[in-house]
């Protein structure tokens, strides 16, 4: 892809990512998160934080994207990009990293953006190095 498309996908996800976490219920943290799939089937998913007052119980974007993609019947993640509150990255959590884990390779690319734009993509296998997944258990 020519750096001008990949301007143009980047512009195009950061436009989705942002009216995805403006949808966010983030009443307690005020810390809104989007996430947007591409999945084997080429189509997106997306997802937003969803918090409880009880905080353990709330639901992170990617696993809010996730499940999107499952209902979807969609199998495999493609990459998936993730955008949070302000001008610091915001990653996948641990949790989330092992869901991804679960419907993507180590090849996986996590595309993150924060309130200014697309800033840098990094493999799962680098946010998730060693990691354990469906493999594992054959």
């Amino acid at each position: 892809m020519s750096n001008m498309q990949n301007n143009k996908k980047n512009e195009e996800i950061f436009t989705i990512l942002k009216t995805t976490r403006s949808l966010a219920y983030v009443p307690y943290s005020n810390f809104g998160v989007a996430a947007c799939i591409l999945a084997d089937n080429n189509k997106y998913y997306t997802g937003c934080n969803v918090e409880n007052a009880a905080y353990p119980l709330g639901c992170c974007a990617e696993a809010s994207a996730i499940s999107s993609m499952v209902l979807d019947s969609a199998k495999k993640i493609k990459e998936i990009s993730v955008l949070g509150s302000g001008n610091m990255l915001c990653t996948p959590c641990g949790g989330c990293r092992q869901r991804i884990r679960e419907f993507a390779t180590d090849n996986c690319i996590i595309h993150l953006y924060t309130d200014e734009g697309y800033k840098q993509s990094i493999s799962l296998a680098e946010l998730l190095p060693l990691s354990f997944g469906p493999a594992n258990l054959k």
